[in-house]
């Protein structure tokens, strides 16, 4: 071992191994790729860096050696495309191995890596590709991703470069009725790509597009280090947009150094060991969880390149591989308690995470019934790495998202600015004098929305919260999701993790709703869990189950059953979609007289 994460990170802890300080070193020529990837590979070239696999059987074990010679021929490939230092470059990879080719080679270059989701649609796409003014697109042909980009590219003057990567499977192979994967006579898929020669073998053809495992594969492998600098943009992601058009939040090199506290101190990594993020690409998790923080520690990666959620598939994996840490966002966990866990082979794991929405009560205790494991519940946002969590050594509170983690200075501000009391609902704003490794640097090309959440010394997060005597911090919900119903300010959350403890309920989202007397009454939406059917006695039944575990003023007033709840492209509930409906409908039921 390297020991790389002792370079970069200054660490102080209490009796009981608890971290009680952490600062960032971030040298002027930091750089992910030269300092860390190429260094473990070149130090230790035989350590695993990543396990990859996909539905229809191709499975690679890929070192750090691998990740050096692959990405420099990547790296290669792209200066001769025209890429180069202050590049910006999206990536629609999903989980292929080549994303993790194509964002060593950009930071290699100097080039600021865009991720984004295959599930953009045209509006979405050309937003983003004007927006960043986007030089070259690094695209999936496994979907109709491409066919989307070649709608929109003739109408974004910046596009100078297509290049599209064939995945050879991404679980989107044709099925026969007993499940076996149909591939073609002469098909490049499955089993037959496995091992060091099926790397980058499968091509791909489309029309005005270079095809990457072609070229990458011809391209050389010699590949000698540029210059770059720390400061520069790195990596630049479109926030997760439940209100408007999403922001485009740009991060320098010291990104990836903040995520040691996320890997070390919240994952848990164990340098031996295998974890496993199940977060696509195309959002920020991706990097906290596959990429960033756990080769800092020169840990492996675990990553199946999947299309559909298919929670017995995940926790299959766990016992096949050997998986010891484990992080997957509060619904994918729920999603299991549906399936018989207790069938599977867990015995590897050793640590769970979960971020990305409050973690219910109900499901924290689930969990640590069937497999005897803590989750170990953090937030953070697009803009920053981990900020609050239940670091190692913490005793986790159920429902809380844990402390201020010590990297940052933190506080829950009222809106004049003063620091709130405990047990009052507050914004979680994050010190940035001096700015802190790992906040953003920006919103790019956006001054204004710069300003309306950096100022005063501090970055405004827009997420509310409150404080309990011991520290612990108590997710409220987005500054826009509070609802204020006489005279009391109501955050989602606690509604909603009540409502998930009743068995009819699998899925819920709590809004406000206007109302004449109270100012907004107290409306939750509902998706059923099979077996049951809304009506007015469901209704009455799951007002008084929250009656009876919360403050009565608390209670859903209305309950609408729904098939599905709105979501965003990285699967948060979006609660303004479910406003903007009830407002739309509202319009409509208006008289000429303008009364409802």
């Amino acid at each position: 071992m390297r020991h790389i994460n002792e370079r970069y990170g200054t660490e102080a802890y209490d009796d009981n191994g608890l971290l009680t300080q952490f600062d960032v070193n971030v040298p002027a020529d930091f750089n992910f790729a030269y300092d860390v990837v190429d260094d473990i590979a070149l130090a230790d070239p035989d350590r695993t860096a990543m396990v990859w696999c996909n539905p229809e059987g191709e499975e690679h074990v890929f070192t750090f050696a691998d990740m050096k010679y692959w990405s420099d021929k990547t790296a290669n490939f792209f200066a001769e495309c025209g890429i180069g230092r202050g590049d910006f470059v999206m990536v629609i990879l999903r989980r292929h191995y080549q994303f993790w080719f194509t964002m060593l080679a950009l930071e290699k270059l100097g080039a600021v890596a865009v991720p984004a989701t295959f599930m953009l649609k045209e509006h979405d796409l050309t937003y983003r590709l004007k927006g960043a003014d986007i030089k070259a697109v690094v695209c999936t042909s496994a979907g109709d991703i491409a066919d989307v980009v070649d709608a929109v590219a003739g109408e974004c003057p910046s596009v100078e470069t297509l290049i599209l990567v064939n995945p050879a499977g991404a679980g989107l192979t044709a099925q026969d009725a007993d499940g076996a994967w149909l591939i073609g006579e002469g098909e490049l898929a499955g089993p037959v790509l496995s091992g060091p020669e099926g790397i980058c073998a499968a091509p791909a053809e489309r029309a005005g597009w270079r095809d990457f495992n072609s070229e990458v594969r011809a391209a050389p492998a010699d590949f000698a280090r540029r210059e770059t600098a720390a400061a520069d943009p790195m990596l630049m992601y479109f926030s997760s947009g439940t209100t408007g058009n999403p922001k485009m939040v740009l991060h320098d090199a010291g990104y990836a150094l903040a995520h040691l506290i996320t890997a070390k101190h919240w994952h848990n990594v164990n340098p031996e060991g295998l974890h496993f993020t199940i977060a696509d690409t195309g959002w920020g998790k991706a990097v906290w969880g596959k990429f960033f923080g756990q080769w800092l520690m020169e840990a492996a990666v675990l990553t199946y390149d999947f299309d559909r959620y298919n929670p017995a598939d995940i926790l299959a994996l766990i016992g096949k591989y050997g998986v010891t840490t484990l992080c997957c966002p509060p619904t994918m966990y729920r999603l299991m308690t549906e399936v018989d866990v207790d069938a599977f082979d867990l015995s590897s794991l050793q640590y769970c995470t979960t971020a990305g929405e409050a973690l219910n009560p109900d499901l924290f205790d689930f969990w640590r019934e069937h497999t005897g494991i803590t989750i170990f519940e953090g937030f953070g946002q697009t803009e920053t790495p981990l900020t609050v969590g239940n670091l190692t050594n913490s005793t986790p509170r159920p429902g809380s998202m844990g402390k201020p983690v010590p990297l940052y200075r933190m506080a829950i501000l009222r809106g004049d600015g003063t620091e709130c009391d405990t047990g009052e609902t507050g914004e979680i704003c994050i010190g940035i004098d001096p700015h802190p490794a790992g906040i953003m640097m920006e919103y790019y090309r956006n001054p204004e929305k710069t300003a309306e959440a950096m100022y005063d010394g501090w970055y405004h997060t827009g997420d509310t919260a409150w404080r309990d005597e011991e520290g612990n911090y108590w997710y409220v919900g987005r500054n826009d999701d509070v609802i204020k119903s006489s005279g009391y300010r109501i955050g989602p959350f606690e509604i909603e993790s009540v409502l998930l403890e009743h068995d009819a309920v699998r899925e819920c989202a709590v809004t406000g709703v206007p109302d004449p007397v109270r100012g907004f009454a107290v409306k939750a939406t509902v998706v059923l869990a099979d077996g049951w059917k809304g009506s007015d006695a469901l209704t009455e039944e799951l007002q008084k189950w929250v009656k009876r575990q919360t403050a009565p003023y608390k209670y859903p007033r209305i309950i609408e059953y729904v098939d599905d709840l709105p979501r965003t492209v990285n699967g948060k509930i979006r609660r303004a979609a479910i406003r903007e409906a009830d407002r739309t409908h509202r319009e409509s039921k208006k008289t000429p007289e303008g009364l409802i």
